[in-house]
């Protein structure tokens, strides 16, 4: 079983670091404002610099069932799938693995 989305260019996908996030003056402030209201003088810091959050843009998942003998044309299959289907629109025209489940 083949799960996989289809990409667009416009299509968002960035990954920030939690310290990224917490450098931002507006993010800090709307943190401040919302947990320490009536409090002066409070920094808002980082425990984990490691921690990330990543902002993509929400997708469907597609599936679809391959032989085992079509393993190595996955991707392959997965455009003939989606294509077939219709599923690819003007700017979007590439396809993202994203499970291969043997059953």
């Amino acid at each position: 079983m083949v799960t996989y989305k289809i990409l667009c260019k416009a299509d968002l996908n960035k990954t920030l670091t939690l310290e990224e996030l917490l450098n931002n003056e507006k993010i800090a402030k709307v943190i401040k404002s919302e947990f320490a209201k009536g409090f002066r003088n409070i920094s808002v810091l980082p425990l984990a610099k490691e921690a990330t959050l990543k902002l993509e843009t929400q997708k469907e998942l597609h599936q679809f069932e391959v032989n085992k003998d079509d393993f190595a044309d996955i991707l392959v299959l997965a455009e003939e799938h989606a294509a077939k289907n219709k599923l690819f629109k003007k700017d979007c025209e590439r396809v993202e693995l994203i499970d291969i489940e043997t059953l």
